[in-house]
Parts: structure tokens; sequence; C-alpha cells
């Protein structure tokens, strides 16, 4: 006469309901039905979020399943039973509490069934011939019978991943667009209105984006950045939109006076032109002054501050390569941050223009965390003349507020 087949777990474990449904589901299986097991083992990492399986448990799973012998799992045979010690070597060498707390769970989530013996023990019952007659341990069947469901989960993680990794793609292009034509418009002068309608400068739609920006969840889902993404994509599509018609214009007028002082307002070297009311003398300073061989005394690297400040590249025209660059770029984005010409002689007068500019970028960086960057940068600059103030912990703040973002992305 053959045992009969365990329902309730050896000891002090409970039996549920779950665990009922589970080894129902397990009965069901065809006894033809083959499926690969590394291939079942795949689709339940991937979709294991939804499963609610830890990736410890799935560590413990992928343990359990090498001790199946075959690669294919089919027929009668699906009952391992290592012991714990085997086991938790097999699993990286988890500890024994640790392993019993996972195994409970690949239970609870219906992906194996318990096969208890009388006594607790795994083992197995062998005939005469040495084949294995019966086997107490865990049994993979509901692999088997559920190999569907895990795929159709995976294919369902997998699909929104992509969705997600294509709006965040779109949120970057427009981001970046939006941005280097904000710039563009700025340097060029490029008139916002027409016919008296619309934003009333370039520091309006500047304002517009970061607030769209402001937006954008730390931990964001599909459904939270497609609208996001949309408005961006608006933003974007109205700007150039400005853009094209102001190049209509310029052709139009065929006006000499007019090209060359285009051509003199597109030069990269005198990024003074680009803040109405800036004192001349300053203006000249900057155009005169040849690009630094090496990084100012008392300054941090700029590799460092562009990894604090990532968001000031977009507003370059060609990337920051230089100490040159990075003042030009900063150049542009102060007028954007509504920052006045007062605001920033004295605070070159208390700290060096690259230490200045630095604390700029860092202003942007923070965006809807400042609600007025002149008045932030005032702040600062009053600290930092009575020593109170230093750009190093300022620096590291963003670049482990940058790192801890990414992990939890």
């Amino acid at each position: 006469m053959e045992p009969r087949l365990s329902t309730t777990p050896f000891g002090r474990r409970s039996l549920t309901l779950a665990h009922v449904a589970s080894q129902a589901s397990a009965k069901t299986r065809p006894p033809e039905k083959a499926v690969h097991k590394w291939n079942i083992f795949r689709a339940i990492c991937t979709a294991k979020n939804a499963l609610c399986v830890p990736e410890r448990a799935l560590a413990v799973l992928d343990a359990l399943l090498s001790f199946h012998p075959e690669t294919v799992l089919t027929g009668e045979g699906l009952v391992v039973f290592p012991s714990n010690h085997q086991l938790g070597l097999r699993a990286h060498g988890m500890p024994m509490a640790t392993l019993r707390r996972h195994l409970a769970a690949l239970v609870d989530a219906g992906l194996i069934v318990r096969r208890d013996s009388p006594n607790g023990k795994r083992y197995a019952r062998k005939g005469r011939g040495g084949e294995i007659e019966f086997a107490f341990g865990f049994d993979l069947a509901p692999l088997v019978v559920r190999a569907e469901e895990f795929e159709a989960l995976a294919e369902k993680v997998e699909a929104e991943a992509r969705a997600l990794r294509l709006v965040r793609e779109r949120i970057t292009i427009c981001r970046r667009d939006i941005a280097k034509m904000i710039a563009t418009g700025l340097e060029e002068g490029v008139s916002t209105q027409a016919l008296g309608r619309g934003p009333a400068d370039w520091a309006e739609i500047h304002q517009l984006y970061r607030d769209i920006m402001a937006r954008v969840p730390r931990s964001a889902t599909r459904l939270a950045l497609e609208p996001i993404a949309d408005e961006l994509s608006l933003l974007a599509d109205e700007i150039l939109n400005l853009l094209e018609t102001h190049v209509k214009t310029q052709n139009m007028s065929g006006n000499e006076s007019q090209n060359e002082r285009h051509i003199q307002n597109s030069n990269p070297d005198s990024p003074v032109d680009l803040e109405p009311g800036f004192p001349e003398s300053w203006g000249a300073g900057l155009e005169i002054v040849p690009e630094p061989k090496r990084m100012p005394e008392g300054t941090f690297p700029l590799g460092m501050v562009l990894d604090a400040c990532p968001d000031l590249i977009d507003y370059s025209k060609g990337g920051i390569a230089n100490w040159r660059d990075f003042l030009a770029t900063v150049a542009v984005v102060r007028p954007m941050l509504g920052i006045s010409p007062s605001a920033w002689e004295e605070a070159i007068g208390v700290m060096d223009e690259v230490q200045a500019s630095i604390v700029v970028a860092a202003i942007l960086q923070r965006g809807e965390a400042i609600s007025s960057a002149g008045g932030y940068l005032r702040e600062l600059t009053r600290k930092a003349q009575a020593a109170e103030f230093s750009l190093g912990p300022m620096l590291m703040a963003l670049i482990g507020s940058r790192k801890r973002e990414k992990k939890r992305a």
C-alpha cells in the first residue's frame, strides 16, 4: 500500500487555506506536461514583485531546483529532499533561521508544497531496484502547473518596464531640448510674444519648465510620468515654434545690420551679453582673461562639481569641458533664476567668480526647493563673509542626494 501524501505540515507550523489551494493546484498537473526549470525560474525572478517573493527566497528556490537532477520538470518525481544544512550551503551559506523563513515564504507564495514525513525529516524510500518510490520534502509540482501564469506575469512586468523606460527617455529628451532652446532664445534675444500674446519673457518660460519638473516624483511610475511627459512635449513644441518663427522673420527681413548683431550676440566667448544690466567692467574682465590652465585655488574639481550639479550641462552649447565653459553656462542660467546683477556682484565680492558660479549651479540643481534664488545667493554670501559657509558640504549633499535617488530608482 502506498503511503498517503501529507496535507498538514510537521510540528507547530499551521495549515492555511492558501496551502490547501496550492496542494489542490499541484494535483491538477498533467503527468505528461514538461517545463524547463531554469526558464520558469527566470520568469519567477522577473515577476518576483507581483508574486510577493523576496530576493533571498529566490536564492532558496534556486538551490532547491539544483537538487532536482533533470533540467526538465515532468513526471512524478518532483519532490526534492535536501537537508537544511545542504540547502543552506547551496543558498550561499544562508543561516538556518533565515533559510526556514524563506522556505515558508516560498510555500506561502504557492511555489512549492511541503510533503513532510511523520517525523519531519526529509528523505526518500527506495525500492529493491534502487529507484525512488516515495520521497518526503518539497514538491516542485506547482512550478509545472503555474508555468504559463509565471511566464505571463514576466511578460507583463517586462512590458511595463519597457514602457517606463520609454517615457523616461522621452522626458530626458524633452528636458534637454527645452533647456537648450531656452538658452538659445535668451542669447539670441528671441521674442516670446506674438501679437501681444504669450509669456512675458524667457524667465517665465523657464519657471514654467521648472514647475513641471518639480512634479516628477522620486520613485515614479509610468502612470505618474506620462502626463508630465505630455506637458513637456507640448512646452518643447511651443518653444521650438517661437524659435522657428524668429528664424523666418530674420530671413524675411534680410537686414545686414541685424544679421551682424545676430552674429555678435551668438559669440560664445562673451557670456556677459546674456545678462542685461551686468556691469561692463565685469564683462570686459571675462572676455580678456584667458582660460585658466589650472583649477582656481580653493575650488573643487570641475568633474566633481558637474557630478553634483548635472542639470547645468543642459544649458550649455556643446557640453562643459573646462571652467570657461562652466562660467559661460552659468552666465546663461543666472538671469533665468532671477538673480539680479547686484546680488551677483555682491557674491563675487565675497567669493571668487568660480565659487560664486558653483553656488549658482547648486541653486539650479536644487530646483523648486529654493523659492528665491537671488535671496538665497545673498544669504550664502553673507554666511561666506562671516566664514559660516563652505562649498564642500553643499556639493557632497547634492552628490549624496543623487546617489540615493539612483538607488531608489
